[in-house]
């Protein structure tokens, strides 16, 4: 454990900031989950919507800092994809 005022401030710090990017990612995980569902089940109305609300997040999460922009945009691509397949 720090003894120094500094080193105990930096983890605590990294600790709400872990935090916080674990939660970011929670979400945006989530929201995947649900344009992958919808493409399974060939909704492509509900595929469309959830593909809105996971853009957004992703982006923002990309903002934010939590996922490279590569990252972000790689996810961005591959669900717009998906859901471009259906007819």
């Amino acid at each position: 454990m720090a003894n120094i005022k500094s080193a105990k401030k930096r983890i605590l710090v990294t600790q709400v900031r872990t935090a916080r990017n674990k939660s970011i990612r929670s979400a945006v995980k989530t929201s995947i989950k649900k344009v992958d569902a919808a493409v399974a089940s060939k909704d492509k109305e509900a595929a469309q919507a959830a593909l809105k609300g996971a853009i957004s997040q992703i982006s923002k999460a990309a903002s934010k800092g939590v996922y490279h922009k590569n990252t972000a945009g790689r996810k961005i691509s591959r669900l717009t994809k998906a859901v471009n397949q259906l007819a």
